[in-house]
């Protein structure tokens, strides 16, 4: 077995042994909304579950050059952002939301996909989105990198109303075939959910 001492290496190996290593990984579509009524819409697969009580989840923002990418720099400004599942049924759209699009720019609207109004606070979502999360901002926090230019910015979102499509819901549970998720791998690579198994966990 081979045996890596990260500080050895640059970020960028670093990196590569991260998105090679922890697969598949959950993908967030995430919107936000700019202080001059822009709506942003970008991927992250540095996504996961934070606490059910309250219900909280995490996203991860690298940044560029110690720049913060719109997505945090927007959810920070307005307090909330949407968080929504990726699945087959629009996997490229929110592909091409990856685009280096300048603020002035709605990935939302150069993909073709449709807002829709949110509940509870006033980032509208994607409507193609079979769930999404409305999420106020509990907390940001950056990290990595030096005190001067941190790496990422982590987003804790607190969920305040959930959306889930009819077909997908029963019974409190989400039928994870219907679904159809999809998972971020290394590269340029996606994985569908795929063969699924049970173990029951000890008492």
């Amino acid at each position: 077995m081979i045996a890596i001492d990260p500080e050895s290496q640059s970020a960028q190996d670093n990196y590569k042994l991260l998105i090679g290593s922890i697969i598949p990984r959950p993908i967030a579509l995430v919107t936000t909304l700019s202080k001059d009524g822009v709506l942003n819409a970008a991927p992250f697969s540095f996504f996961n579950i934070v606490s059910s009580n309250p219900p909280m989840v995490s996203v991860s923002v690298q940044r560029k050059n110690g720049m913060q990418k719109d997505t945090a720099r927007n959810a920070e400004a307005q307090g909330a952002f949407v968080v929504h599942i990726a699945d087959e049924s629009y996997v490229e759209a929110m592909n091409g939301t990856a685009a280096q699009a300048a603020p002035e720019v709605s990935e939302v609207e150069l993909t073709g996909l449709t807002p829709v109004a949110s509940g509870r606070i006033k980032v509208p979502g994607i409507l193609e989105a079979r769930i999404r999360m409305e999420c106020v901002l509990e907390r940001a926090l950056p990290l990595g990198g030096t005190e001067a230019s941190p790496a990422c910015d982590l987003l804790i979102g607190r969920i305040v109303r959930f959306h889930i499509a009819d077909s997908l819901y029963e019974n409190g549970r989400i039928d994870p075939d219907g679904l159809k998720p999809v998972s971020r791998l290394a590269g340029h690579d996606y994985a569908k959910l795929g063969e699924r198994f049970t173990l029951i966990r000890p008492e």
